[in-house]
């Protein structure tokens, strides 16, 4: 059934992570709210089966990439005119190694996606943003970003660093009027993040979820996502950490089997 929703709001948004898990939930969540939607991810397949789902915008895009970021940005102007929300969703984890086992390659990733493809991204639509007059950027990070943990260090790392940069813009872009929203969840029950940091290991995955009745699910995020931008401008979700009632900490989570 298609979700597509014939109320337009004439509100345009470029979500990243669109192809899975919480960024396609978001996208989800703003088109039945009206919003255009360019759902932005690398790949395309499955963009294609949200935008005939949806009516999102499927925009294929590795946020990694100098060259396609500038390009997913003159295409959003080109048809658009303008950009009223950036939800930067996409970002990901790489291994639960100790700072002492850590390999390389995998706190590379984690930077260039979570950071580097955060930052490329603001940097590319800010312009576009700020001309808006009431532009908004939400990043989403994680509890990760506010509490370190045993075999987290390179999650730890690139979270902490783009809450930094999250914080940091939210200074530099008061005065353009730029609205800047950081969203950090906790346990949240999507199996493609925990097997892409396990190794494609099923088995340790669903340990991660395992016995907790309740963890949060991508629509829970994305519908804390969708309301901050939805509502009126001068209201600023600044920083909101959402858990799961069973984590009532990052270390106490409730399993009850």
């Amino acid at each position: 059934m298609s979700e597509m929703n014939t109320t337009h709001t004439g509100r345009v948004a470029v979500v990243t992570g669109a192809s899975t898990g919480i960024g396609e939930a978001t996208a989800r969540a703003l088109r039945r709210d009206g919003w255009t939607v360019y759902a932005v991810a690398r790949r395309a397949g499955r963009l294609e089966a949200l935008a005939r789902e949806t009516g999102a915008i499927a925009a294929p895009c590795d946020v990694r990439s100098e060259d396609e970021v500038a390009a997913l940005r003159d295409q959003v102007l080109e048809e658009q005119g303008r950009v009223d929300a950036l939800l930067n969703i996409s970002g990901g984890a790489r291994g639960t190694d100790t700072v002492a086992e850590a390999r390389t390659e995998d706190w590379q990733w984690m930077y260039d996606v979570n950071v580097l493809g955060t930052m490329r991204m603001t940097r590319a639509f800010l312009p576009a943003l700020r001309e808006n007059g009431e532009g908004t950027v939400l990043n989403l990070t994680s509890l990760a970003a506010h509490r370190a943990y045993e075999g987290g260090g390179g999650y730890n790392a690139a979270k902490y660093a783009e809450r930094a940069m999250t914080e940091a813009l939210r200074l530099e872009e008061a005065e353009h009027n730029v609205r800047v929203v950081e969203i950090a969840p906790g346990l949240v029950h999507t199996p493609e993040f925990s097997l892409r940091r396990l190794g494609g290991d099923e088995e340790a995955a669903a340990k991660v979820y395992a016995g907790v009745e309740k963890p949060l699910t991508a629509e829970d995020v994305a519908r804390v996502c969708a309301f901050a931008v939805n509502l009126p401008h001068h209201v600023d979700l600044d920083t909101v950490t959402i858990k799961p009632v069973a984590q009532a900490a990052p270390h106490k989570l409730i399993r009850t089997a």
